[in-house]
């Protein structure tokens, strides 16, 4: 049986687009079943087929020849002397010179060149290439990129069982490398654990660049900015490690434990000397000692940090947090167990006047305290479950600015070395807030949740754009946040300094008022003093107060 349809349409029509539309489905033809076939058929059992689409192929592997790289420099110190001067002797070069300078011929050759030179300053004086011809034309509709990230690399603990990555610390160049110290900072952990902190090449992230061999475990690493070969530890048995990159993993120098620090040392910081051989570290038990590691047999200096200036260790408040900026070459910042952040002087003549001021901050330690890189007067501190920016003209006040109080504690805090209102914080539940205060101040710009660890320290390169992130795990997270947290905008620095003034002003108001208030009270107690309540009546009426309103709170649920 044969089954067509027969379309007509007009010659016009053809190529016309076809116009669907919806309609009940109908039957056309309805076949039904013929028995008699069935006796035309031979049935076959078991009936089995393969079938396989895809081609059979056969299996290769091919593996090319990796090629060997090596790292090499070359130091050029000057050059262009004969063999005979050493240019390193200030005598010779000078004498050699003066010597050159008599001769004729430099005196033709000065005039010959001169003319030269001459007309290209002209020339250079007359056009200026970089010249700008529409400043004033700024492209303000520009779209500015989502607050977006994403990671970059993952730098894992190589040993096991896994250590708390404590402290990064960028390599000065070009931040190619990035220095980690792998601590256990739980109390008595019988686990047997490696002593090792690494240097991870960034190009090379799967296996370390170098590793760090120290006696005792390595707290905090930090990086010289003068001579970038030189890295400086604080151990867990309080002892000074200094490392040069150059001649392998085993330390140079080491202080003696007699000497050294009797807790952890948790802040090591290198200070801007012409040599570039001071630094000083802090520890819990307490101190704060200078080192030269030319010389690291005794400190060279020695602050105690009792803010009631008695200059008694017993008295002493524990340094957990240290920070120094080389703007403010004098001074620096602790952040202590007890909440407190002491900032210290270290021109003062006496060692009770080198501790400036004394600012009660946080509820628990105070983790990091680090100054604004735009403005070495603000600083930014955090501790139990907030983040507070301080400045150092008001003294005995509160922090101008603080952020919300969260749930899991805040562990580490820094700023953005590119813009001066944003800064990072990372939190007990993994997670990363990237804040900037210019534009709101009650939640961050960009929340990341990065590990299901707590995130123990952060550390941002110098330009802003990639963000360390460290765990408890030993795991190290490297991020990149979009374009719009690391761009200075126009006015972005004069508004942020108008800012923290405003913030100032107000907060220097409420403390007049605050004492004003105190002032009042107390002359109001000393004209009625007959009128004083008895202690135990107040006591009574607020616990009754307070059960009043724990009823009323049941009543109302």
């Amino acid at each position: 049986m044969e089954i067509k349809y027969e379309y007509t349409r007009k010659r016009s029509e053809f190529g016309r687009p076809c116009s669907f539309s919806d309609f009940l489905a109908e039957v056309t033809v309805d076949i039904p079943p013929d028995p008699s076939l069935a006796e035309d058929f031979i049935p076959q059992d078991p009936v089995d087929f393969a079938v396989q689409e895809a081609p059979v192929m056969a299996l290769h592997e091919v593996n090319t020849e990796r090629v060997q790289v090596s790292i090499q420099g070359v130091n050029h110190v000057e050059g262009g002397w004969p063999k005979h001067v050493d240019p390193k002797n200030s005598e010779l070069t000078t004498r050699y010179r003066e010597e050159v300078e008599r001769e004729e011929v430099y005196t033709k050759t000065v005039q010959r060149l001169g003319s030269l030179v001459e007309h290209y300053i002209r020339q250079n004086n007359t056009i200026d290439i970089y010249e700008e011809y529409f400043e004033e034309e700024e492209e303000e509709d520009e779209e500015e990129e989502p607050p977006s990230y994403k990671t970059i690399n993952v730098l894992r603990d190589p040993n096991q069982p896994k250590r708390m990555a404590t402290r990064l610390s960028w390599h000065p160049d070009a931040n190619r490398a990035v220095a980690v110290a792998y601590c256990s900072m739980e109390f008595q952990d019988s686990r047997k654990l490696s002593f090792d902190s690494y240097i991870w090449d960034l190009e090379k992230p799967y296996s370390p660049e170098l590793a760090l061999k120290p006696s005792s475990p390595v707290v905090t690493l930090e990086y010289n900015s003068k001579d970038w070969y030189h890295v400086l530890g604080g151990c867990y048995n309080g002892q000074i490690v200094f490392w040069d990159t150059r001649k392998g993993g085993l330390p140079m120098e080491m202080t003696p434990v007699e000497f050294s620090h009797r807790d952890p040392v948790y802040g090591a910081c290198w200070l801007p000397s012409r040599t570039g051989t001071e630094c000083f570290s802090g520890s819990t038990d307490g101190q704060v000692l200078w080192w030269d590691i030319r010389k690291m047999s005794q400190p060279s200096e020695r602050l105690i940090l009792d803010i009631t200036r008695e200059d008694q260790l017993k008295k002493a408040l524990g340094a957990i947090s240290l920070d120094f900026a080389p703007t403010m070459p004098t001074k620096f910042l602790v952040g202590t167990e007890q909440g407190i952040i002491i900032s210290c002087n270290r021109d003062a003549k006496t060692p009770p006047e080198k501790i400036a001021n004394i600012f009660s901050s946080h509820i628990g330690a105070v983790y990091r305290v680090t100054r604004n890189p735009f403005f070495p007067k603000v600083f930014l501190s955090v501790g139990d479950w907030t983040a507070r920016i301080w400045t150092e003209e008001l003294m005995d006040s509160s922090s101008i600015m603080e952020t919300k109080y969260h749930t899991p504690y805040l562990l580490d805090t820094c700023w953005s070395p590119m813009k001066p209102a944003v800064f990072f914080t990372s939190k007990s539940d993994g997670t990363l807030d990237i804040w900037d205060f210019l534009f709101h101040q009650k939640e961050p710009a960009l929340s990341i949740k990065v590990s299901i660890e707590p995130l123990l320290s952060l550390c941002v390169q110098d330009n802003g754009r990639i963000i360390g992130c460290s765990t408890r795990m030993g795991t190290v997270f490297l991020l990149e946040i979009s374009s719009g947290f690391c761009t200075l905008r126009k006015n972005e620095k004069t508004l942020t300094s108008s800012m923290f003034e405003r913030e100032a002003r107000r907060e220097k108001v409420l403390q007049e008022k605050y004492r004003e208030r105190l002032l009042r009270e107390q002359e109001r107690a000393r004209a009625r003093p007959e009128e004083q309540e008895d202690p135990q009546e107040v006591f009574k009426q607020a616990q009754a107060d307070f059960l009043a309103n724990i009823k009323a709170e049941r009543r109302r649920r």
